[in-house]
């Protein structure tokens, strides 16, 4: 399928399975006229990708993870580097939340005072 029904399909825009690719996460077959030509298997990596964005992993990490994703649904176990990585990344993320929560906080505070 062409890259406007892939994005369809997909969820993800034209620009990010152009991006995807430049990035080496996807490598979409190309049609005789050089249009990319997008299959079933690379729209589900599309999906996966997505999916992981969407937990927070950076595409750095994600590049990482991919190769250890089977294509049978089965995943080999990500190396403890890796493992350690995103821990690192979960708990930057938890001390942001953390700062975010005490800044919604002080306006909640401050609404109350100011009414």
């Amino acid at each position: 399928m062409r890259i406007g029904e892939a994005a369809g399909v997909s969820g993800a825009s034209a620009r990010s399975l152009r991006h995807y690719e430049d990035e080496g996460l996807i490598v979409p077959g190309r049609a005789g006229n050089g249009y990319r030509d997008y299959c079933r298997s690379t729209i589900d990596r599309v999906i996966v990708i997505r999916s992981l964005l969407e937990s927070g992993l950076p595409l750095r990490l994600i590049k990482e993870l991919l190769p250890h994703l089977g294509t049978d649904g089965g995943a080999e176990v990500p190396c403890a580097e890796f493992l350690r990585d995103v821990r690192n990344h979960r708990d930057r993320l938890a001390a942001r939340i953390d700062v975010l929560n005490a800044q919604r906080s002080a306006l909640d505070a401050f609404l109350r005072k100011a009414t």
